[in-house]
């Protein structure tokens, strides 16, 4: 059932959301700075093609370093790809089969603002990053 719901994220939404991930790692990794959130970006970007079945948990050696990162990470990429979510999200709701499609984009929403300090992992080990 994943690979089915997957398959069918990657056509109706996956696919421009990752790309949207991926032109925002690469603005990022212009400058020298700023790579670590290019990375984040990528590693989001993947993500959002392939979402089913994968999960987010906190990271628990994240520190002050990734919450002055999300602040940057908001103001200069994070607000338009959660707009992306919510603005996809709210489409796809529209239509019955779209609710589960819509569902997922708003779960994304908090990745897509606060990247840093989060790791992604199979559903089957939803707690793996805790220990």
């Amino acid at each position: 059932m994943k690979l089915v719901l997957n398959v069918i994220w990657l056509i109706l939404s996956g696919l421009w959301m990752a790309i949207g991930y991926v032109v925002a790692g690469i603005i990022c990794c212009i400058l020298i700075v700023t790579i670590p959130f290019g990375i984040a970006s990528f590693r989001i970007a993947g993500y959002a093609l392939w979402p089913f079945g994968r999960t987010t948990v906190e990271r628990r050696d994240a520190g002050a370093g990734s919450v002055i990162g999300n602040v940057v990470w908001v103001v200069f990429a994070g607000w338009w790809l959660a707009l992306g979510h919510i603005v996809t999200g709210a489409l796809q709701c529209v239509t019955i089969i779209g609710i589960p499609f819509g569902i997922a984009n708003f779960k994304m929403i908090p990745i897509s603002l606060l990247p840093l300090g989060r790791e992604i992992v199979p559903t089957d080990q939803p707690f793996a990053g805790r220990y």
